[in-house]
């Protein structure tokens, strides 16, 4: 019998101050819910451990990457309110949009006691996100330009 890989040893919900990424999110107009242990996450995309979304609600457990949680809030963050509004589970609808959502969920990630900028893209890599640069500091640093100029374009980020 195979049995399944673990999952990469990464920053979780519960390694980090919930009021500190409840005050976060609140700043970009979300609200972060906790969920219990083992209950199902509502709007999880990939299902559990991984965080969830519906309308401007963030749902997570303590065994949630931080940055399943950062990366799904950034996709409500990037929307316009009236599309925000009709989310459930599945918030993207184009490349540029995701990359924008890769993109600030590092910065926001600068922005969380006890996470950074530099830790969150570790443990991006170890999750498995992949860039054509080969890791995800490599894209943010020197591939990301388009992303950067979406956010800021839109108010986002201050250019």
């Amino acid at each position: 019998m195979n049995e399944p890989a673990p999952e990469p040893s990464v920053t979780r919900v519960g390694d980090i101050a919930f009021d500190d990424a409840v005050r976060l999110l609140s700043a970009h107009g979300l609200q972060l819910h906790h969920v219990a242990a083992g209950a199902p996450i509502p709007g999880s995309y990939w299902g559990e451990p991984e965080a969830g979304i519906i309308a401007s609600d963030v749902y997570v457990r303590d065994d949630t990457p931080v940055h399943s949680m950062l990366h799904e809030a950034c996709h409500l963050i990037v929307l316009p309110p009236e599309r925000r509004a009709l989310v459930h589970t599945d918030a993207t609808d184009s490349v540029p949009e995701e990359d924008a959502t890769c993109y600030l969920q590092i910065v926001l990630a600068g922005q969380l006691p006890g996470v950074g900028s530099a830790q969150l893209m570790a443990d991006m890599d170890a999750w498995g996100y992949t860039y054509r640069l080969g890791s995800t500091r490599a894209w943010f640093e020197h591939d990301a330009e388009d992303a950067r100029a979406w956010l800021v374009e839109r108010g986002l980020l201050v250019g």
